[in-house]
């Protein structure tokens, strides 16, 4: 560790956020966080208790009328001015991100371009939030239909994109006026804990948003879900604990935006530019190691093009540099943990062991920290669990088809929607993909789908809900009708 990520990893609170203060968890407890290219601790905090997470859920029921109550203009320009802060400390908040979860830096840097446009775009919708007026059709009122807060919020986030999963949800909730409990993923919390500082300096009330990162998720959040004050829950990660989650919700009828587990299929035409398939499928495929939702988990691939593309494929992986993130030129860091590599390790293997050819990669690295090598299946078979189950590693997995019948039909061959994309020429088949393809979001001829200003969300069991654009902010309004009888 080099001094600079000392200094920087000092600068992190080692408590919870409750109220506005950094407090010591019940009774002390604390864990680890650990650096998963080298496997050393890199800092120790607080680990809370249910209790301190009801602290903080009592600290955001009580800031909750006041932040609702608060001008709009004044919301927008705290939020403004966090985009600002964040700006200023992009590159702490980058190497935080390397340190705790491997991605490489220059990924890292990207996140928190991505991460803090959700801030900027939020600062902008918290003063648009509208309603409308007019005489009913019978002429008997006039109907007022305004919006208002849903109320305190908890969230839930995942290790893979500390910043961004932090602020597409915290920015959207506080521009609509809704104070905010998070618990962040004890794997990679020290981000989060960072964020928030800048939310202090930019001007945030204590009690609005409070952090309570614990080694015990379950237990935290349940009677948080379960208090009847609580009004929107908020997740992303797998659907398993996304329907468990669900059902807690179901208890107090909570507002629920769930963004769980994908199975993108990326479906290559033989009219396809070669090219642009390629460039798009490095970057659908092994940006952030291959640990993100919305990775390409199927590349459905016509057979007249495949070998080439496979051939194209293999040569570029094999030149990619396999290291800790903040080496230069390193575009594969390690996995979260070990079990993120047995689980590729096993998925590549059932794959091989049904036929399919192993182009490059396959096997995980000796020595410290959980890396697993960048690689290429071609021929993978009907029935391998690749093709069934979210691979979130650097795992890239070729199947045939023959026609856009076929293509459709293994594409959409998933209980997961979030996201897909197609690479075609033909600008007719484009647009029937975008009706035939069962996900929430697709990238035509593109392999990077997110942006602030856009809805995020998928369908069938891939979640509920949207994430950034117009419709984000909508997650945290209720909306409010009132007649006004004509005289």
């Amino acid at each position: 560790m080099t001094d600079q990520e000392k200094t920087l990893l000092d600068s992190v609170p080692t408590g919870l956020y409750i109220a506005g203060e950094w407090v010591a968890a019940e009774g002390g407890k604390t864990f680890d966080v650990h650096d998963p290219a080298t496997n050393d601790v890199v800092r120790t905090i607080a680990d809370a208790s249910p209790a301190d997470g009801m602290r903080a859920l009592d600290a955001a029921v009580a800031a909750q009328d006041a932040w609702a109550a608060t001008a709009p203009r004044t919301r927008s320009d705290i939020l403004r001015r966090a985009f600002d802060l964040v700006q200023a400390h992009k590159e702490d908040l980058a190497l935080l991100m390397t340190v705790e979860m491997g991605k490489p830096l220059s990924e890292a840097r990207g996140e928190v371009g991505y991460g803090g446009e959700f801030l900027r775009w939020f600062s902008e919708e918290a003063v648009r939030i509208s309603g409308r007026y007019g005489l009913n059709p019978e002429g008997t009122g006039r109907m007022v239909v305004s919006q208002r807060p849903v109320g305190p919020s908890f969230f839930v986030t995942p290790w893979n994109f500390p910043f961004a999963m932090a602020t597409r949800k915290i920015a959207p909730a506080l521009a609509a006026g809704c104070t905010v409990v998070i618990k962040p993923p004890a794997l990679t919390p020290l981000t989060t804990m960072y964020f928030v500082k800048l939310l202090e300096e930019a001007g945030l009330p204590a009690g609005v948003v409070n952090v309570v990162q614990t080694s015990r998720s379950s237990a935290l959040s349940a009677p948080i879900i379960a208090d009847p004050r609580l009004r929107k829950l908020s997740f992303t990660g797998s659907t398993e604990v996304g329907r468990k989650l669900i059902a807690q919700a179901a208890e107090g009828v909570l507002r629920v935006s769930m963004e769980l587990g994908g199975n993108a299929p990326f479906v290559v035409f033989d009219d396809a530019d070669l090219d642009k398939a390629v460039e798009g499928a490095l970057a659908a495929k092994f940006r952030n190691i291959g640990q993100a939702c919305t990775a390409a988990n199927r590349f459905i691939v016509h057979r007249d093009v495949a070998d080439e593309f496979a051939r194209r494929i293999t040569e570029r992986v094999n030149g990619m540099k396999i290291g800790r993130g903040t080496e230069e030129g390193v575009s594969i860091g390690p996995l979260i943990d070990d079990d993120a590599v047995a689980k590729a390790a096993e998925l590549v293997g059932d794959a091989v062991e049904r036929g399919a050819t192993l182009l490059a990669g396959g096997k995980a690295l000796e020595g410290a920290g959980s890396f697993y090598e960048p690689t290429v299946l071609a021929n993978v078979q009907a029935g391998s669990d690749i093709l069934r189950e979210e691979i979130f590693g650097p795992v890239l997995a070729i199947a045939t088809f023959t026609d856009e019948a076929e293509a459709v039909r293994l594409a959409n061959d998933t209980e997961y929607g979030l996201v897909s994309y197609v690479f075609t020429q033909d600008l007719a088949r484009g647009h029937r993909m975008i009706d035939a393809l069962e996900t929430g979001m697709m990238g035509l001829n593109v392999g990077v789908v997110s942006n602030a200003a856009a809805p995020f969300g998928g369908v069938k069991q891939s979640g509920v809900g949207r994430e950034g654009g117009f419709e984000g902010i909508h997650e945290y309004l209720s909306t409010k009708y009132t007649l006004i009888p004509v005289d």
